[in-house]
């Protein structure tokens, strides 16, 4: 049985780093970013690529059957019994059809919904950072885009968070600290889940 941790939380608030160091201290746990297994389609050229480029370059969502067939086929495949994504789910409907799919699903069980919780204002701040940083900078690292996937990530989240909270299994960490502070509250939350 595979064991599902989903990771959310507003574009610059780190979860996609978050998920990152963990996995790397952890041989049996496997990370994947919806983002990055999104991206990596777009730059292999596909036909599915090419759809998914015409969504996120405008910072829309991305439609749900893409997402859910590519998020359950990488934690099927996967090597490791402790899955983290992060970045899923983004809507009331990416939330509602993963519940639906994972109730027939034997494989795999959601144990926990985390989300990194951040102000505006800090991830702002650290999405325009990570622009002025980059050596190649994301489409959808300018303002203007920011503003419009802040809109679309906290237009559904009381829901999404209310949901989870009914299944009592969200569990809120500030993102506000360091890297490490977040990272080991994060850590040490997934070690006593598993």
């Amino acid at each position: 049985m595979k064991k599902l941790f989903l990771i959310i939380g507003a574009p610059g608030s780190g979860k996609t780093t978050d998920a990152e160091l963990i996995a790397s201290k952890h041989e049996n746990i496997t990370h994947y970013s919806t983002g990055d297994m999104l991206r990596a389609e777009i730059a292999s050229g596909s036909s599915r690529g090419e759809e998914i480029d015409s969504f996120v370059s405008k910072g829309l969502i991305v439609p749900i059957d893409i997402v859910i067939e590519t998020i359950v086929t990488a934690i099927k495949n996967t090597s490791t019994n402790i899955v983290v994504i992060d970045g899923y789910p983004r809507s009331i409907e990416q939330m509602k059809e993963l519940d639906k799919y994972l109730k027939n699903e034997k494989e795999v069980e959601l144990v926990n919904v985390i989300e990194v919780e951040v102000s505006q204002d800090t991830a702002f701040k650290r999405v325009l950072g990570r622009a002025a940083d980059a050596v190649v900078v994301r489409d959808d690292d300018n303002e203007e885009v920011f503003l419009n996937r802040m809109k679309l990530y906290t237009e559904p989240l009381e829901e999404i968070k209310s949901f989870y909270t009914q299944k009592d299994i969200l569990k809120v960490i500030s993102g506000e600290g360091t890297i490490d502070q977040i990272v080991n509250e994060m850590d040490n939350f997934i070690q006593s889940r598993v």
